[in-house]
């Protein structure tokens, strides 16, 4: 007879014997050592269940104080995008590093928790050390890829891990190492290239860069542990939606999407993050298969396992505050911001206790925390603020990494189009610098540029850092040109050539997700400026700031030269390096850059790849061209293909409110949740009901003359632009328990002032039946770009003594449903 014992014991055999047909087991540059793990036994012998736990939890700075590091000894800590010491956006580093000195001395501490093991600080450093001010800032990954030049990101690299050494920081979340296939994906600009060949060995080069070398100046003074990230699959979603699902075969999840790992961890990278994303539905940070049998027993991984922000709490029968199946499945700390780790402590020891999580998981979880801090020296280390570089202010946008970014942007830069040789600038010209970007450090910097989003900065938030604009004006004036500055592409005397310098608002990931890549959709401000200039024969250059390839036909038709820089942080002096001559009229540098993404011939094609069967971009990968080109760009088509694919649809709600999509009441400002069946505040009850099916409705209760609001959303918003264009509807069901009169209930979405109609004015008012209806998005009157960043598609609100049930919301077309147009 075989025991469940035995099952398992076989499983686990077959799963192993799968992993090895296809996952390789790596030669990982730092090798295991008797010393080290001896060490490490001795530690591990000597603490208690309470303090191996606490080295699994990772709160961030803005949810922990330093007496509760004295209190728990916590394994290590964060700073989110927009953290700061003292949330104080323009911390010194001086405060940085008084931040990390409290919490190195609590950890070690032990009159409250008994332990003194050092903590670490992790910190998201992932185009510099990108949330400090005055930092040097590199162009974002995409850009890089398109310099294609391992050394230099190498450089960039130890060049960051300086600047972090300086805050009094240990350890960095990078490199991310996503093979992005779908470019409406809000972190096309995290990756690399759509090439694995260029990721593979760009992983390696930055692990090394952060890390030093096994043999050399592994994790010395001058740097930090680094993190591969976001094990695995992220850049590979369905829709490229954030967090969403990689329904890669095995085969293709690893010759695609883990290349970066086979560079980075043979590098000898300490960490890898789990990622968000699921793969055939299941999330990866409860994916053991992939955590344990592939990661750590066939590749060989022997550093830890960070999960991302409260990633554990997407497991299915998970929360924020439990999640055994994360540790079971081989996560080894968990990323617990916010107040979450307070609870998450005291039920993951209960489940410890319990039997729930074997003691020999804790074990090992703790073994690898403790084999990364001996390795890093951390029982060795000063304290963060005696250490070699701690609180060293001249490394903080040091002239020398100011240099090598530079070097990056030069490299980074693809030419698209230079009909008549348009570039490079000439002597003597009077050049026009317009466009919204021309003279915005935040905006070319993009997105997790000191806060997360990138958005709220100024000019005077970048020290040290130049615009495109301060670039241009000091290079066109040394061979003798003039250069006049107007954002609306006015001038006081006519130019001999514009440069427009235009592209993407800065966002991270989430808010950066689209459902098509038509540049400015619905908003074509940018084109226009482009078209008034060249009316009126002047030439016109084009500098295109983005995260990704997008759909640019008429912009690149309405431009003479047509130049992408991606996004090229805080050296903007490097634009100018390669765009404006010398005084003999010569170019000083080469446009270098190629593209490391596929451009797109439609708006439509977002899943466009070098390799795919079927290939047909508008500049393939690769493409580039230099001052030594004669190609002459013909006109572009304009027209925008029909997208063949079966019609679009978004479902809110079905039976349960689809992920990532919460229900809540109360402002948009001030919301509370519905984690459980019931919800409620002064205003307005929700409860679940049932329908059809167990709970597949929500019973809605407005009890007060003061307005109740209840609403389906998320933090990111939603890009419903194609829905519109389709004449979609936001499709409910609904059932009044009683009679409503008019402006009593309202329903609508987020999008605009007056966005929602009155039901008192669209349904039987005096029928208690279900009714299926369909409202017309024009009825929301709502502006065509307001619907491209919807964050809650569906908002009730109501007032008085009225009950109102809803179930089956999508925004879609419904031909079945009662059809209301507004008119």
């Amino acid at each position: 007879m075989q025991t469940s014992s035995d099952a398992g014991t076989d499983s686990a055999q077959t799963d192993a014997q799968q992993a090895a047909k296809i996952w390789p087991k790596l030669d990982i540059a730092v090798k295991p050592s008797e010393q080290v793990e001896q060490r490490v036994e001795f530690l591990l012998a000597e603490m208690t269940l309470e303090q191996k736990i606490a080295q699994m939890i990772q709160p961030e700075i803005r949810d922990v104080t330093v007496e509760e590091m004295r209190q728990y000894g916590f394994g290590s800590y964060l700073n989110g995008g927009g953290a700061f010491p003292n949330d104080n956006k323009h911390a010194s580093a001086q405060d940085w590093v008084d931040l990390a000195e409290k919490m190195y001395q609590a950890s070690i501490d032990d009159s409250l928790d008994g332990s003194t093991i050092p903590t670490m600080w992790g910190t998201d450093a992932v185009h510099g050390h990108n949330n400090v001010i005055g930092a040097t800032l590199f162009p974002h990954n995409i850009g890089l890829g398109a310099a294609n030049n391992p050394q230099l990101i190498e450089d960039i690299a130890h060049a960051t891990a300086k600047e972090v050494l300086a805050t009094g920081i240990d350890w960095v979340f990078a490199p991310t190492v996503a093979v992005v296939r779908d470019d409406r994906w809000g972190r096309t600009y995290e990756s690399y290239s759509e090439d694995p060949t260029i990721v593979r060995a760009y992983s390696a080069a930055i692990v090394s860069g952060l890390q030093g070398k096994p043999g050399d100046n592994f994790l010395d003074e001058k740097h930090v542990v680094s993190t591969v990230k976001h094990f695995v699959g992220d850049g590979g979603t369905v829709g490229g939606d954030d967090q969403g699902d990689n329904v890669s075969t095995e085969q293709e999840l690893f010759d695609i999407h883990a290349q970066g790992y086979v560079g980075g961890l043979t590098a000898g990278s300490q960490s890898v993050m789990a990622s968000f994303n699921s793969w055939h539905g299941d999330k990866i940070h409860g994916n053991k298969y992939l955590l344990t049998t592939v990661l750590k027993d066939t590749m060989g991984f022997d550093g830890f396992v960070v999960g991302d922000w409260n990633g554990h709490g997407q497991i299915k029968g998970c929360s924020n505050e439990s999640c055994p199946q994360a540790i079971n499945a081989g996560l080894d700390i968990f990323m617990a911001p916010t107040q979450s780790w307070k609870p998450l402590f005291k039920n993951t020891l209960a489940q410890v206790k319990s039997g729930e999580i074997p003691m020999s998981r804790i074990d090992d979880a703790v073994r690898r925390i403790l084999r990364v801090k001996v390795r890093a020296g951390l029982f060795e280390k000063p304290s963060p603020k005696q250490r070699a570089l701690a609180a060293d202010t001249s490394l903080i946008g040091h002239p020398e990494h100011r240099a090598i970014a530079r070097q990056a942007v030069r490299e980074s830069l693809v030419l698209l189009k230079n009909n008549n040789k348009t570039l490079p600038l000439k002597p003597q010209q009077h050049i026009l610098v317009a466009g919204d970007a021309a003279h915005n450090i935040g905006k070319q910097s993009g997105g997790w540029t000191i806060t997360w989003q990138g958005t709220g900065n100024n000019n005077n938030d970048f020290p040290g850092g130049t615009s495109i604009y301060d670039g241009l004006k000091q290079q066109v004036e040394a061979i003798g040109g003039s250069v006049e500055l107007n954002v609306d592409g006015e001038f006081s005397q006519r130019p001999d050539v514009a440069v427009v310098v235009f592209g993407e608002e800065p966002y991270a990931e989430g808010n950066g997700d689209l459902d098509n890549l038509e540049y400015q959709r619905a908003n074509k401000r940018d084109l226009a400026l482009l078209r008034k200039l060249k009316d009126q024969g002047i030439p016109v250059v084009s500098v295109f700031i983005t995260g990704r390839p997008l759909w640019t036909n008429p912009e690149i038709n309405a431009s003479d030269a047509f130049v992408v820089a991606w996004l090229p942080g805080s050296e903007g002096v490097g634009v100018a390096d390669v765009l404006v001559a010398d005084k003999a009229g010569k170019a000083k540098f080469n446009f270098d850059g190629r593209l490391s993404f596929s451009w797109p011939r439609d708006p439509n094609q977002a899943t466009v790849n070098f390799g795919d069967e079927e290939y047909n971009p508008l500049f393939p990968y690769g493409y580039g061209l230099t001052y030594e080109s004669s190609e002459q760009v013909p006109v572009l088509d304009e027209t925008i293909a029909q997208d063949t694919n079966e019609e679009m649809r978004l479902v809110l709600m079905d039976r349960a409110v689809n992920a990532p999509f919460k229900l809540s009441i109360g402002s948009s400002n001030q919301q509370t949740v519905m984690n459980s069946s019931v919800v409620t505040n002064d205003s307005v009850y929700v409860r679940t009901t049932d329908r059809f099916v167990q709970e597949d409705a929500r019973l809605v209760k407005f009890t007060s003359d003061k307005p109740g609001r209840v609403a389906i959303g998320q933090a990111f918003p939603s890009d419903l632009l194609s829905l519109v264009e389709q004449e979609a509807t936001l499709n409910v069901d609904l059932q009044l328990g009683q009679s409503i009169k008019k402006g009593q209930v309202l329903v609508g979405m987020d999008c605009a002032e007056e966005c929602s109609v009155d039901l008192a004015e669209h349904l039987d008012t005096k029928s208690t039946q279900w009714q299926s209806v369909s409202f017309s998005l024009g009825c929301f009157k709502a502006n065509k770009a307001e619907y491209g960043k919807v964050f809650e598609p569906f908002v009730m609100t109501g007032s008085g003594d009225v009950t109102v049930s809803f179930s089956k919301v999508s925004i879609g077309s419904q031909p079945d449903n009662k059809q209301i147009q507004c008119n």
